[in-house]
């Protein structure tokens, strides 16, 4: 009876070692990976990049905005042309450009005559036309590289580029003339304007706000020469 127990004992023990083995490695078989664990990173980084996303984007509008607000601050808005702001920062520009590549140019500072007598006798309405119609003119009479501004009220005005100085005084002259031949009808009267222009020289040593007050003295000098014509002419058609 003792010897069928010790032999069922080893048989017993031997096959727990091979299913030990079989537990361990199956061969031919490769082992299951181990399956990812889903976590809340994921749909953190998601979230993540959705918002940066949406920043850049409002970053690009805004950027957009500020561009189209700077255009706007450094033009007139009845005219459609630089302002003082914006004059005087292209003016700036061009002295920079000059000071470095040796290039030169002219300011013309051009003061409307008559225009508060038309403002007074046909209100501002006839005035803004006046402005328009002058703006336009000017626009009209230099290149496309040149600079057309409004400084405020009745006085404009220009940067011209390579010019010497008897040409800027006969350009000058030019748009005098082109102002005085202006004609408008007002309240069933014929009204003329008229401007006094003043020249400054551009060039390296040149600063934008001693070229600026040059001009200017010029043009009052101008104006003092033209006080012999009309101050306005009303003339019923």
């Amino acid at each position: 009876m003792k010897k069928p127990k010790r032999a069922s004992a080893a048989k017993a023990k031997k096959g727990r070692k091979t299913s030990a083995g079989r537990s361990k490695a199956a061969p031919g078989r490769p082992a299951k990976a181990p399956r990812r664990a889903v976590s809340g990173d994921d749909g953190a980084r998601e979230t993540a990049r959705a918002t940066i996303r949406d920043l850049r984007a409002k970053l690009k509008e805004t950027q957009r905005r500020v561009v189209e607000l700077e255009a706007a601050a450094d033009t007139d808005f009845l005219l459609e042309i630089p302002n003082r702001r914006g004059f005087e920062r292209e003016l700036a520009r061009a002295i920079a450009y000059m000071k470095r590549y040796r290039a030169s140019g002219a300011l013309i500072v051009l003061d409307v005559d008559r225009l508060k007598p038309i403002n007074d006798s046909f209100g501002h309405g006839a005035g803004d036309e006046v402005l328009k119609a002058i703006a336009a003119t000017l626009t009209r009479q230099v290149r496309a590289s040149d600079v057309v501004g409004r400084l405020g009220g009745d006085e404009f005005a220009l940067l011209l580029w390579n010019l010497s100085e008897t040409d800027a005084k006969a350009k000058a002259a030019i748009f005098e003339q082109a102002i005085d031949e202006l004609s408008f009808t007002f309240r069933g009267q014929h009204v003329t304007a008229g401007a006094s222009a003043g020249v400054a020289l551009l060039g390296a040593q040149s600063d934008a706000g001693r070229a600026l007050e040059e001009a200017d003295a010029a043009m009052y000098v101008r104006k003092a020469h033209r006080r012999h014509e009309p101050r306005i002419r009303l003339v019923s058609n």
